[in-house]
This record gives structure tokens, sequence and C-alpha cells, in this order.
């Protein structure tokens, strides 16, 4: 059963709700089929797109109402973002990427619904275990 508050979420958390699920899933998707195609790894790329589906949000249709993206401040890339050394780089920017976005939405939810704030928990804890599994099996 869901817990929920009294308390809804502005449209300008909203947009903050769809921004950072977007980046979730898509430093999740970067990751995963890197894993998928290149390493070949079916047991790594099976945990990030199971992943990848717990980071869902029901009411997809009330985030799109609120969306904003063409007069979003920080659109344009700055110089770091529009740079990768090489695949480790790129694995790293995307994990952290996927990380910070799932903090944002465990901490927005905690106004609206404690079981979506402790998946978006379990999500950013399961990132940071396959961080370490990828990265350290890359040495």
């Amino acid at each position: 059963m869901e817990v929920t508050t009294n308390r809804s979420l502005s449209p300008e958390l909203l947009r903050v709700i769809d921004a950072n699920l977007n980046r979730l899933k898509e430093g999740i998707r970067v990751i995963e089929d890197i894993i998928r195609y290149k390493e070949n790894n079916k047991q790594l790329a099976k945990k990030l797109k199971s992943l990848r589906h717990l980071a869902k949000i029901d009411d997809i249709k009330e985030l799109l109402v609120h969306r904003d993206s063409i007069n979003d401040v920080l659109r344009p890339s700055t110089s770091s973002e529009q740079q990768r050394e090489n695949l480790e780089s790129i694995i790293i920017a995307n994990i952290k990427r996927a990380q910070e976005s799932a903090r944002v939405l465990e901490e927005l939810y905690k106004l609206e619904s404690i079981q979506k704030s402790e998946n978006f928990k379990t999500i950013r804890y399961e990132l940071y275990n396959i961080e370490k599994e990828i990265l350290l099996a890359q040495e």
C-alpha cells in the first residue's frame, strides 16, 4: 500500500523530477549498452536493465506537462561535457550522473512518497555496487 503525504509537488519540482528521471535512465542506458555490446557481460547488463526499469514513475504525463527543456538555463553543454578521454571516462561520467540523479529523486520524493523515495535510494546504492564492479574489473 502506497503511503503518501498530503503535500503535493509544485510544477517546478515536477520539472526537477522529470529532468532527473531522464538523466538517471539515460546514464544507466549508456553504461548498459557498453556492458552489453562491448563487454558482452550478460549478467551485469541485466542488472543495469533491471535498474533502468525500476526507475519509473507511473504518471509520466504529469511530468510531461511541466517539461520545458527548450528554456533550460543550463541546456548548452560545457566543455568538460563535450570531452571524454576514453571509454572508462564515459562510464564514470554516466554512473556519476545516474547516482546524482537518483539522489535528487530520493530526496524530492520524501515530500510525497516514502516508497518512491526508498526505490530511488535502492537504485542509488545498487549503482554504487555496479560502479565498483565495473571499474575494478577493468584493472
